[in-house]
């Protein structure tokens, strides 16, 4: 029975992702944004809706392993498994301003939640406000950046027509079915994936990084093929690099403002060690972009970020907890 609420639970973040991005876009066009900022604001809150689900269900029913795995675990599945998977679909161009701005702003969130739990053991309320200022200052700058160069989107090949003429009406049910089928499939999931731990005796920290973390990065993952497929290489880099940042600064942000993330001393030592490893997955970026081809995330490179999430994955189940 735990393994079919887990499932549904999936199948529902699925759904509902589906759901919220296919409205956010929507409500997006209307504005008239870019695909990149499309890519770094709307799709990326809307692919981080399921982390957030699943991480504020788990904070209130005490279980901050789960609440924190799942960042942590959807941040490295993100760079190791979705982007690494879609620039092997595809070869993706980086482009050189994106490493002036949104790939320091990534660095320095993911940098700072190490250290708020290294000196604090906790995530608190204060600290969840600081997060989501910085979240509001970055999107602030976005729309700055939108405003002086903005780009009309009506010839949008990464859009579907449905989509481009939504009636309002049609946006508001995407997004009752998008919020409802991510609050009851995020109940489910943290209820599957308690029992599954405690059936084969895994801690929830390595069922949150693993498990509930290759799940909740499910839309983020079908988002990126497509976006890769359709050659939307903008829309794509913007959605992963884009959800890392919503994932620290909105889910852990908005979650600790709820209710404060507290770990226990005996694990926090491996908390850490799954924060280096965000970190180092989200710093491999810049030398992987310095190698020839300069800028260009080429297939050997995405094989590079697969078979390193494949070493993490390992690691994680060789020595857990």
């Amino acid at each position: 029975m735990d393994i079919v609420y887990i499932l549904s639970g999936l199948a529902l973040l699925v759904i509902g992702g589906e759901f919220l991005i296919r409205s956010s876009v929507a409500i997006s066009l209307k504005f008239h944004l870019s695909k990149m900022i499309i890519g770094l604001t709307v799709v990326s809150f809307a692919t981080s809706a399921p982390e957030l689900f699943v991480s504020v269900k788990a904070a209130l029913d005490g279980y901050p392993y789960i609440a924190l795995g799942n960042v942590i675990g959807s941040n490295i599945a993100n760079i190791g498994l979705v982007l690494g998977i879609t620039a092997v679909i595809s070869p993706l161009f980086l482009d050189r301003d994106f490493y002036k701005f949104n790939w320091p702003v990534l660095m320095l969130l993911s940098i700072g939640l190490y250290f708020f739990l290294k000196f604090g053991n906790d995530i608190s309320r204060i600290e969840g406000i600081g997060l989501l200022t910085i979240l509001a200052i970055y999107l602030w700058i976005l729309i700055r950046k939108a405003t002086k160069n903005r780009r009309i989107l009506k010839s949008d090949n990464s859009i579907s027509i449905s989509e481009s003429v939504a009636s309002n009406f049609k946006i508001v049910i995407w997004l009752l079915i998008g919020g409802g089928s991510l609050y009851w499939g995020s109940g489910l999931l943290v209820r599957g994936a308690v029992s599954v731990a405690e059936y084969f005796e895994v801690s929830n920290r390595v069922i949150a990084v693993t498990m509930i973390a290759v799940g909740t990065s499910v839309p983020e993952l079908a988002a990126s093929v497509m976006a890769a497929l359709k050659d939307e290489k903008a829309l794509l880099i913007g959605n992963i690099i884009g959800s890392n940042i919503f994932n620290i600064a909105s889910v852990i942000g908005i979650t600790a403002f709820i209710h404060p993330i507290s770990v226990l001393n005996s694990g926090m030592s491996l908390i850490l060690s799954d924060v280096l490893w965000m970190i180092g997955f989200a710093a491999i970026i810049l030398p992987l972009a310095l190698l020839p081809k300069r800028f260009v995330l080429t297939r050997y490179k995405g094989m590079i970020l697969v078979v390193a999430y494949s070493v993490f994955m390992g690691m994680i189940f060789l020595n857990y907890n």
